[in-house]
């Protein structure tokens, strides 16, 4: 389906949906603001889910998530808790953009176009294609609901090793 977003700007400082994302399913998400506050929400109603059933084995497939601690080559000056997306993937896949690995072709410009003194072109640009990695992606709020799941298995057995 083709997609599209609307963008929009407000003033004022109740509930205003800045940016709404559409494909043939109708808005599936948005950016709103409030006077205080900034939500990045996803679709969730019930009207479009199908199949639901309730959440099991949360617990061991939270312990298969190993997170780690790290800097990005482009700030070594910080260093972040967070995940490897391609070890995610097998655990939580939609959490996870791209392929691991994945590389993708990008033109450029070789040998820029040479313009005379009135700025027309005398020779054009020389354009290459290289090979440049296509990097995957997280998307961390996909875990919630395996981190609440968790939580509510491990009360329910503290709950029943606290009654024995």
């Amino acid at each position: 389906a083709v997609g599209r977003a609307a963008y929009s700007r407000g003033s004022g400082t109740g509930g205003f949906a800045h940016l709404t994302f559409i494909n043939g399913n109708g808005t599936i998400g948005s950016v709103v603001t409030s006077g205080h506050a900034t939500a990045y929400n996803t679709s969730s109603d019930y009207r479009l889910k199908e199949n639901v059933v309730a959440l099991t084995g949360a617990t061991a497939r939270l312990n298969q998530l190993a997170p780690k601690r790290f800097n990005f080559i482009g700030d070594t000056e910080i260093t972040v808790d967070g995940f490897l997306a391609h070890e995610v993937a097998d655990v939580v896949p939609e959490a996870i953009t791209g392929a691991k690995d994945a590389m993708r072709d990008e033109e450029y410009e070789v040998t820029p176009a040479v313009l005379d003194d009135d700025g027309y072109v005398v020779t054009e640009a020389v354009m290459g294609t290289r090979s440049v990695p296509d990097y995957q992606g997280i998307d961390q709020s996909k875990l919630v609901p395996l981190l609440v799941k968790t939580i509510q298995e491990l009360e329910a057995r503290i709950a029943a090793l606290e009654a024995n």
